[in-house]
Protein backbone atom coordinates (compact mmCIF):
# COMPACT_ATOMS: atom_id res chain seq x y z
CA UNK A 1 0.00 0.00 0.00
CA UNK A 2 1.55 3.13 -0.77
CA UNK A 3 2.58 5.68 1.56
CA UNK A 4 0.20 8.85 2.02
CA UNK A 5 2.21 11.52 1.32
CA UNK A 6 2.76 14.30 4.33
CA UNK A 7 1.95 18.27 2.72
CA UNK A 8 4.52 20.00 5.08
CA UNK A 9 1.85 23.31 6.00
CA UNK A 10 3.48 26.37 5.51
CA UNK A 11 1.67 29.28 6.48
CA UNK A 12 0.53 32.14 3.64
CA UNK A 13 2.20 35.65 3.95
CA UNK A 14 0.07 38.32 4.90
CA UNK A 15 -2.57 36.23 5.94
CA UNK A 16 -2.58 36.69 10.00
CA UNK A 17 -3.92 33.13 11.59
CA UNK A 18 -4.56 33.82 15.30
CA UNK A 19 -3.98 31.10 18.79
CA UNK A 20 -7.28 30.46 20.23
CA UNK A 21 -6.41 33.44 23.27
CA UNK A 22 -5.10 35.51 20.39
CA UNK A 23 -8.50 35.43 18.76
CA UNK A 24 -10.63 36.00 22.16
CA UNK A 25 -8.95 39.47 22.48
CA UNK A 26 -9.83 40.29 19.03
CA UNK A 27 -13.56 39.16 19.66
CA UNK A 28 -13.51 41.39 23.14
CA UNK A 29 -12.16 44.31 20.77
CA UNK A 30 -15.08 43.73 17.92
CA UNK A 31 -17.93 43.37 20.62
CA UNK A 32 -16.35 46.65 21.96
CA UNK A 33 -16.64 48.03 18.58
CA UNK A 34 -19.82 46.61 17.47
CA UNK A 35 -21.57 47.88 20.78
CA UNK A 36 -19.68 51.13 20.74
CA UNK A 37 -21.35 51.98 16.84
CA UNK A 38 -24.91 50.69 17.53
CA UNK A 39 -24.76 53.02 20.74
CA UNK A 40 -23.91 55.88 18.71
CA UNK A 41 -27.21 54.96 16.37
CA UNK A 42 -24.78 53.41 13.98
CA UNK A 43 -27.12 50.52 11.42
CA UNK A 44 -25.07 47.63 10.58
CA UNK A 45 -24.92 46.68 6.80
CA UNK A 46 -22.61 44.03 5.43
CA UNK A 47 -21.65 44.12 1.53
CA UNK A 48 -20.24 40.72 -0.66
CA UNK A 49 -16.83 40.12 -0.05
CA UNK A 50 -16.85 39.78 -4.27
CA UNK A 51 -17.64 43.35 -6.04
CA UNK A 52 -17.24 43.75 -10.10
CA UNK A 53 -13.78 44.66 -10.90
CA UNK A 54 -14.99 47.78 -12.72
CA UNK A 55 -16.42 49.55 -9.13
CA UNK A 56 -13.67 48.57 -6.83
CA UNK A 57 -11.24 50.54 -9.65
CA UNK A 58 -13.44 53.33 -10.42
CA UNK A 59 -12.13 55.55 -8.12
CA UNK A 60 -8.70 54.95 -9.50
CA UNK A 61 -7.24 52.67 -7.12
CA UNK A 62 -3.90 50.65 -9.11
CA UNK A 63 -4.54 47.54 -9.94
CA UNK A 64 -1.90 45.21 -8.75
CA UNK A 65 -3.64 45.95 -4.96
CA UNK A 66 -7.02 44.41 -6.03
CA UNK A 67 -7.43 40.70 -5.68
CA UNK A 68 -9.07 39.20 -8.64
CA UNK A 69 -11.30 35.88 -9.04
CA UNK A 70 -10.99 33.16 -11.47
CA UNK A 71 -11.83 30.04 -11.12
CA UNK A 72 -8.91 26.69 -10.92
CA UNK A 73 -10.68 25.33 -13.73
CA UNK A 74 -13.50 25.51 -16.37
CA UNK A 75 -15.85 23.28 -18.49
CA UNK A 76 -14.73 23.20 -22.37
CA UNK A 77 -15.57 26.62 -24.54
CA UNK A 78 -15.34 28.58 -20.76
CA UNK A 79 -13.06 31.29 -19.53
CA UNK A 80 -11.91 30.58 -16.23
CA UNK A 81 -11.32 33.91 -14.92
CA UNK A 82 -14.22 36.34 -13.91
CA UNK A 83 -14.49 39.80 -13.61
CA UNK A 84 -15.25 40.10 -9.93
CA UNK A 85 -12.29 40.63 -7.50
CA UNK A 86 -12.19 41.06 -3.32
CA UNK A 87 -12.78 44.43 -1.99
CA UNK A 88 -9.58 46.12 -0.93
CA UNK A 89 -11.61 48.59 1.75
CA UNK A 90 -15.28 48.72 2.62
CA UNK A 91 -15.63 52.25 1.45
CA UNK A 92 -16.37 52.10 -2.11
CA UNK A 93 -18.65 49.12 -1.20
CA UNK A 94 -20.20 51.64 0.62
CA UNK A 95 -20.57 53.82 -2.50
CA UNK A 96 -21.74 51.32 -4.70
CA UNK A 97 -23.91 50.33 -1.91
CA UNK A 98 -25.48 53.88 -0.91
CA UNK A 99 -26.03 54.80 -4.68
CA UNK A 100 -27.67 51.38 -5.72
CA UNK A 101 -30.12 51.53 -2.78
CA UNK A 102 -30.57 55.70 -2.44
CA UNK A 103 -34.49 55.48 -2.73
CA UNK A 104 -35.24 52.72 0.47
CA UNK A 105 -32.01 54.67 2.49
CA UNK A 106 -33.12 57.29 5.20
CA UNK A 107 -30.57 60.18 5.06
CA UNK A 108 -28.46 61.18 7.19
CA UNK A 109 -27.34 57.32 6.26
CA UNK A 110 -25.57 56.55 9.43
CA UNK A 111 -23.91 52.84 8.76
CA UNK A 112 -21.29 50.69 10.27
CA UNK A 113 -19.11 47.64 8.34
CA UNK A 114 -16.91 45.11 10.77
CA UNK A 115 -15.56 43.20 7.55
CA UNK A 116 -12.44 41.54 6.51
CA UNK A 117 -10.96 43.06 3.28
CA UNK A 118 -7.97 41.47 1.03
CA UNK A 119 -5.36 44.14 -0.37
CA UNK A 120 -2.52 43.04 -2.39
CA UNK A 121 0.45 44.84 -0.67
CA UNK A 122 3.52 43.44 0.18
CA UNK A 123 3.72 42.21 4.02
CA UNK A 124 5.53 43.84 6.45
CA UNK A 125 5.05 44.51 10.41
CA UNK A 126 1.65 45.65 11.27
CA UNK A 127 0.41 45.49 7.35
CA UNK A 128 -1.38 42.34 6.25
CA UNK A 129 -3.01 41.01 2.53
CA UNK A 130 -6.10 40.40 4.65
CA UNK A 131 -7.11 42.06 7.93
CA UNK A 132 -10.53 43.18 9.50
CA UNK A 133 -11.62 46.43 9.12
CA UNK A 134 -13.93 48.20 10.93
CA UNK A 135 -15.78 51.48 9.50
CA UNK A 136 -18.77 53.96 10.44
CA UNK A 137 -19.98 56.85 8.15
CA UNK A 138 -22.43 59.34 8.02
CA UNK A 139 -23.66 60.18 4.50
CA UNK A 140 -26.22 63.40 3.88
CA UNK A 141 -28.30 63.68 0.92
CA UNK A 142 -27.02 67.07 -0.77
CA UNK A 143 -25.60 68.55 3.00
CA UNK A 144 -24.36 67.07 5.95
CA UNK A 145 -24.21 69.65 8.86
CA UNK A 146 -20.61 70.19 11.09
CA UNK A 147 -22.06 68.05 14.21
CA UNK A 148 -21.95 65.18 12.60
CA UNK A 149 -18.24 65.55 12.40
CA UNK A 150 -18.37 65.49 16.15
CA UNK A 151 -20.16 62.15 16.61
CA UNK A 152 -17.22 60.55 15.18
CA UNK A 153 -14.00 62.13 17.93
CA UNK A 154 -17.16 61.00 20.36
CA UNK A 155 -17.58 57.00 19.37
CA UNK A 156 -13.30 56.85 19.06
CA UNK A 157 -12.98 57.90 22.36
CA UNK A 158 -15.48 55.11 23.36
CA UNK A 159 -14.22 52.49 21.68
CA UNK A 160 -10.43 52.88 22.80
CA UNK A 161 -11.21 53.96 26.10
CA UNK A 162 -12.90 50.15 26.87
CA UNK A 163 -9.81 48.25 25.22
CA UNK A 164 -7.30 48.62 27.15
CA UNK A 165 -4.71 49.83 25.16
CA UNK A 166 -3.33 52.91 27.12
CA UNK A 167 -3.72 56.96 26.83
CA UNK A 168 -4.13 57.41 23.09
CA UNK A 169 -5.34 60.96 21.42
CA UNK A 170 -7.28 61.92 18.57
CA UNK A 171 -5.82 64.67 16.63
CA UNK A 172 -8.16 66.81 14.38
CA UNK A 173 -7.84 69.03 11.86
CA UNK A 174 -9.66 70.48 8.36
CA UNK A 175 -8.21 70.74 5.35
CA UNK A 176 -9.62 73.76 4.61
CA UNK A 177 -7.44 75.27 6.92
CA UNK A 178 -4.57 74.00 5.96
CA UNK A 179 -5.56 74.19 2.35
CA UNK A 180 -6.02 78.17 2.76
CA UNK A 181 -3.31 78.45 4.57
CA UNK A 182 -0.90 77.37 2.07
CA UNK A 183 -2.69 79.51 -0.62
CA UNK A 184 -1.94 82.68 1.27
CA UNK A 185 1.48 81.96 0.89
CA UNK A 186 0.67 82.49 -2.76
CA UNK A 187 0.44 78.79 -3.67
CA UNK A 188 -1.72 78.17 -7.01
CA UNK A 189 -4.76 75.59 -6.31
CA UNK A 190 -3.30 73.06 -8.62
CA UNK A 191 -0.24 72.68 -6.42
CA UNK A 192 -2.09 72.13 -3.37
CA UNK A 193 -2.80 68.13 -3.19
CA UNK A 194 1.36 67.95 -3.71
CA UNK A 195 2.10 69.98 -0.34
CA UNK A 196 -0.54 68.36 1.30
CA UNK A 197 0.82 64.92 0.63
CA UNK A 198 4.61 65.88 1.38
CA UNK A 199 3.11 67.29 4.70
CA UNK A 200 1.36 64.50 5.36
CA UNK A 201 4.73 62.72 5.90
CA UNK A 202 6.47 64.78 8.29
CA UNK A 203 6.11 62.74 10.97
CA UNK A 204 8.25 60.22 8.91
CA UNK A 205 10.95 62.04 7.34
CA UNK A 206 10.85 65.36 9.43
CA UNK A 207 10.93 69.09 9.64
CA UNK A 208 13.82 69.38 7.02
CA UNK A 209 13.60 66.91 4.67
CA UNK A 210 9.25 68.23 4.55
CA UNK A 211 10.65 71.58 4.24
CA UNK A 212 13.01 70.30 1.30
CA UNK A 213 10.39 68.22 -0.82
CA UNK A 214 7.88 71.66 -0.31
CA UNK A 215 10.31 73.37 -2.11
CA UNK A 216 11.05 71.15 -4.88
CA UNK A 217 7.78 69.83 -5.38
CA UNK A 218 5.27 72.87 -4.98
CA UNK A 219 8.18 76.28 -5.64
CA UNK A 220 7.42 77.79 -2.10
CA UNK A 221 9.84 80.26 -1.30
CA UNK A 222 12.27 79.85 1.69
CA UNK A 223 10.12 82.17 3.58
CA UNK A 224 7.05 80.65 2.53
CA UNK A 225 7.88 77.21 3.38
CA UNK A 226 9.04 78.24 7.37
CA UNK A 227 5.65 80.23 7.82
CA UNK A 228 3.99 76.89 6.78
CA UNK A 229 6.27 74.89 9.36
CA UNK A 230 5.47 77.06 12.33
CA UNK A 231 1.82 76.89 11.74
CA UNK A 232 1.67 73.42 11.44
CA UNK A 233 3.92 72.68 14.64
CA UNK A 234 3.28 75.39 16.68
CA UNK A 235 -0.57 74.06 16.56
CA UNK A 236 -2.41 77.10 17.28
CA UNK A 237 -5.21 78.08 19.75
CA UNK A 238 -8.65 76.73 17.65
CA UNK A 239 -10.13 79.99 18.99
CA UNK A 240 -7.35 81.97 17.28
CA UNK A 241 -7.62 80.52 14.25
CA UNK A 242 -9.54 83.49 12.23
CA UNK A 243 -6.79 86.13 13.50
CA UNK A 244 -3.96 83.75 11.83
CA UNK A 245 -5.51 84.44 7.70
CA UNK A 246 -8.22 86.29 5.79
CA UNK A 247 -8.14 83.75 3.28
CA UNK A 248 -11.40 82.55 2.29
CA UNK A 249 -11.14 78.80 2.95
CA UNK A 250 -8.99 79.05 5.48
CA UNK A 251 -11.41 81.63 7.51
CA UNK A 252 -14.34 78.71 6.74
CA UNK A 253 -12.03 75.85 7.56
CA UNK A 254 -11.54 78.23 10.82
CA UNK A 255 -15.41 78.35 11.33
CA UNK A 256 -15.72 74.56 11.08
CA UNK A 257 -13.23 73.87 13.81
CA UNK A 258 -14.78 76.52 15.75
CA UNK A 259 -17.90 74.46 15.53
CA UNK A 260 -16.61 71.49 16.05
CA UNK A 261 -14.62 72.03 19.38
CA UNK A 262 -17.71 73.71 20.73
CA UNK A 263 -20.18 70.74 20.21
CA UNK A 264 -16.98 68.19 21.28
CA UNK A 265 -17.21 70.49 25.01
CA UNK A 266 -20.91 70.14 25.16
CA UNK A 267 -20.55 66.66 24.52
CA UNK A 268 -18.74 65.87 26.97
CA UNK A 269 -15.58 64.60 25.54
CA UNK A 270 -12.48 64.97 28.33
CA UNK A 271 -9.96 67.86 26.79
CA UNK A 272 -7.60 65.69 27.37
CA UNK A 273 -8.50 63.24 24.52
CA UNK A 274 -8.87 65.03 21.80
CA UNK A 275 -6.46 68.34 20.51
CA UNK A 276 -6.37 70.41 17.26
CA UNK A 277 -3.57 69.76 15.13
CA UNK A 278 -3.01 71.77 11.57
CA UNK A 279 -0.13 69.29 11.01
CA UNK A 280 -2.78 66.08 10.37
CA UNK A 281 -2.81 66.56 6.25
CA UNK A 282 -4.70 62.74 5.31
CA UNK A 283 -2.88 62.05 2.18
CA UNK A 284 -5.73 60.85 -0.05
CA UNK A 285 -7.20 63.60 -2.11
CA UNK A 286 -11.53 62.75 -1.21
CA UNK A 287 -10.68 64.86 2.39
CA UNK A 288 -12.52 67.82 2.05
CA UNK A 289 -12.73 69.11 5.72
CA UNK A 290 -12.01 67.58 8.85
CA UNK A 291 -9.68 64.94 9.31
CA UNK A 292 -9.10 62.74 12.20
CA UNK A 293 -6.09 60.35 12.98
CA UNK A 294 -5.78 58.15 16.25
CA UNK A 295 -2.37 58.24 17.94
CA UNK A 296 -1.15 55.95 21.36
CA UNK A 297 0.95 57.29 23.75
CA UNK A 298 3.01 54.28 24.85
CA UNK A 299 2.82 53.79 21.14
CA UNK A 300 3.09 56.48 18.42
CA UNK A 301 5.92 55.02 16.12
CA UNK A 302 3.08 52.46 14.55
CA UNK A 303 1.45 55.67 13.35
CA UNK A 304 -2.94 56.33 13.56
CA UNK A 305 -5.20 53.27 14.75
CA UNK A 306 -8.14 55.32 13.68
CA UNK A 307 -8.04 57.97 10.92
CA UNK A 308 -10.77 59.12 8.74
CA UNK A 309 -12.15 62.52 7.81
CA UNK A 310 -14.95 64.59 5.75
CA UNK A 311 -15.87 64.21 2.17
CA UNK A 312 -17.74 66.28 -0.14
CA UNK A 313 -19.39 63.35 -2.54
CA UNK A 314 -18.89 59.75 -1.28
CA UNK A 315 -20.63 58.39 -4.99
CA UNK A 316 -19.91 60.60 -8.20
CA UNK A 317 -18.76 57.44 -9.70
CA UNK A 318 -22.04 55.82 -9.28
CA UNK A 319 -25.09 58.60 -8.81
CA UNK A 320 -25.16 61.72 -10.26
CA UNK A 321 -26.85 62.49 -6.31
CA UNK A 322 -24.11 64.66 -4.30
CA UNK A 323 -23.74 62.36 -1.27
CA UNK A 324 -21.46 63.89 1.38
CA UNK A 325 -20.19 62.27 4.53
CA UNK A 326 -17.80 61.70 6.68
CA UNK A 327 -16.33 58.24 8.60
CA UNK A 328 -13.69 56.90 9.98
CA UNK A 329 -12.39 53.12 9.74
CA UNK A 330 -10.24 51.05 12.16
CA UNK A 331 -7.65 48.19 10.61
CA UNK A 332 -8.07 46.18 13.78
CA UNK A 333 -5.50 43.16 12.33
CA UNK A 334 -2.88 45.58 11.91
CA UNK A 335 -3.17 47.15 15.66
CA UNK A 336 -3.48 44.23 16.91
CA UNK A 337 -0.27 42.45 16.15
CA UNK A 338 1.37 45.64 17.08
CA UNK A 339 -0.23 46.16 20.71
CA UNK A 340 0.47 41.92 21.04
CA UNK A 341 4.20 42.21 19.81
CA UNK A 342 4.65 45.52 22.04
CA UNK A 343 2.84 43.86 24.87
CA UNK A 344 0.09 46.56 25.49
CA UNK A 345 -2.66 44.16 25.03
CA UNK A 346 -2.25 40.78 26.92
CA UNK A 347 -3.93 37.23 26.01
CA UNK A 348 -5.16 35.51 28.80
CA UNK A 349 -7.24 32.09 28.66
CA UNK A 350 -7.25 29.60 25.99
CA UNK A 351 -11.00 29.30 25.94
CA UNK A 352 -14.14 31.38 26.28
CA UNK A 353 -15.91 29.15 28.58
CA UNK A 354 -14.37 30.20 32.77
CA UNK A 355 -15.88 27.09 34.34
CA UNK A 356 -14.30 23.01 33.66
CA UNK A 357 -17.21 20.78 34.65
CA UNK A 358 -14.50 17.57 35.57
CA UNK A 359 -15.15 14.26 35.41
CA UNK A 360 -13.79 11.75 38.47
CA UNK A 361 -15.33 8.45 38.28
CA UNK A 362 -17.15 7.39 34.43
CA UNK A 363 -19.42 5.47 36.53
CA UNK A 364 -21.18 8.56 37.14
CA UNK A 365 -20.68 10.39 33.89
CA UNK A 366 -24.84 11.53 33.62
CA UNK A 367 -24.30 13.17 37.04
CA UNK A 368 -21.31 15.56 35.75
CA UNK A 369 -23.06 15.82 32.03
CA UNK A 370 -26.29 17.07 34.36
CA UNK A 371 -23.51 19.32 36.36
CA UNK A 372 -22.61 21.43 33.42
CA UNK A 373 -25.82 21.42 31.73
CA UNK A 374 -27.23 23.31 34.98
CA UNK A 375 -24.25 25.93 34.89
CA UNK A 376 -24.99 26.18 30.79
CA UNK A 377 -28.92 26.63 31.88
CA UNK A 378 -27.84 29.54 34.63
CA UNK A 379 -25.65 31.49 31.81
CA UNK A 380 -22.40 30.09 32.58
CA UNK A 381 -20.31 29.13 29.43
CA UNK A 382 -18.79 25.72 30.61
CA UNK A 383 -17.25 22.78 29.09
CA UNK A 384 -17.01 19.15 30.12
CA UNK A 385 -13.98 17.15 30.33
CA UNK A 386 -14.93 14.48 28.13
CA UNK A 387 -11.74 12.10 28.27
CA UNK A 388 -11.10 9.45 30.53
CA UNK A 389 -8.45 10.41 32.32
CA UNK A 390 -7.27 10.99 35.86
CA UNK A 391 -8.52 14.30 37.87
CA UNK A 392 -5.02 15.53 38.36
CA UNK A 393 -4.46 15.15 34.44
CA UNK A 394 -7.64 16.89 34.66
CA UNK A 395 -6.84 19.74 36.85
CA UNK A 396 -3.55 20.41 35.00
CA UNK A 397 -5.46 20.40 31.49
CA UNK A 398 -7.88 23.37 33.78
CA UNK A 399 -4.91 25.49 34.64
CA UNK A 400 -3.37 25.60 31.07
CA UNK A 401 -6.49 26.60 28.90
CA UNK A 402 -6.83 29.70 32.08
CA UNK A 403 -10.09 27.82 33.89
CA UNK A 404 -11.49 30.10 36.91
CA UNK A 405 -13.30 27.61 38.17
CA UNK A 406 -13.26 23.75 38.40
CA UNK A 407 -16.00 21.65 39.25
CA UNK A 408 -15.37 18.13 40.71
CA UNK A 409 -17.86 15.94 42.12
CA UNK A 410 -17.10 12.44 43.39
CA UNK A 411 -18.91 9.20 44.36
CA UNK A 412 -19.50 11.15 48.40
CA UNK A 413 -20.22 14.37 47.39
CA UNK A 414 -22.62 13.18 44.77
CA UNK A 415 -24.42 10.67 47.31
CA UNK A 416 -24.53 13.84 49.31
CA UNK A 417 -26.05 16.06 46.59
CA UNK A 418 -22.74 18.50 47.03
CA UNK A 419 -20.52 19.85 44.60
CA UNK A 420 -16.68 20.60 45.02
CA UNK A 421 -16.02 23.96 43.19
CA UNK A 422 -12.25 25.02 43.47
CA UNK A 423 -11.39 28.52 42.20
CA UNK A 424 -7.96 28.09 39.91
CA UNK A 425 -6.33 31.00 40.61
CA UNK A 426 -6.16 31.26 44.47
CA UNK A 427 -6.60 27.63 44.62
CA UNK A 428 -9.76 27.73 47.46
CA UNK A 429 -11.74 24.55 47.43
CA UNK A 430 -15.66 25.04 48.64
CA UNK A 431 -17.99 21.82 48.70
CA UNK A 432 -21.82 23.12 48.62
CA UNK A 433 -25.45 22.28 48.03
CA UNK A 434 -25.90 20.98 44.20
CA UNK A 435 -28.51 24.14 44.32
CA UNK A 436 -25.74 26.53 45.50
CA UNK A 437 -23.54 26.03 42.53
CA UNK A 438 -24.53 28.29 39.66
CA UNK A 439 -24.49 31.22 42.25
CA UNK A 440 -20.86 30.10 43.80
CA UNK A 441 -19.44 29.94 40.31
CA UNK A 442 -20.72 33.14 39.23
CA UNK A 443 -19.48 35.12 42.15
CA UNK A 444 -16.22 33.33 42.13
CA UNK A 445 -16.11 34.47 37.95
CA UNK A 446 -17.55 38.03 39.20
CA UNK A 447 -14.56 38.33 41.67
CA UNK A 448 -16.71 38.18 44.64
CA UNK A 449 -15.56 35.30 46.73
CA UNK A 450 -12.41 36.19 48.83
CA UNK A 451 -9.59 34.17 49.77
CA UNK A 452 -11.16 31.84 52.86
CA UNK A 453 -14.36 32.83 52.81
Amino acid sequence: MAETRIVKPRPVSGFPEWLPEQKIVENRLLAIIREEFERHGFAQIETPAVENREILSAKGVVDKEIYGLSRLAAAEGEDASTDLALHFDLTVPLARYVAQHFGSLTFPFRRYQMQKVWRGERPQAGRFREFYQCDIDIVGNGSLSTLNDAEIPCVIHAIFSRAGIGDFVIRMNNRKVLQGFIRSLGLEDAKLPDALRVIDELEKIGAEAVARQLGERTGLDGPAVDRLLRFITEAPDPADLASLCDDPLFLEGARDVGELFSALADLGLPESAYVFDPSIARGLDYYTGTVYETRLAALPEIGSICSGGRYDDLASTFTRQRLPGVGISIGLTRMLARLFDAGILRTGPQTPAPVLVTVMNRDYLSASLGLAATLRNAGIATELFTEPKKIGDQLKYAAKKGFAVAVIAGETELAEGRVQVKALATGDQMTVPRADMADLVARIIAGGIQEGS
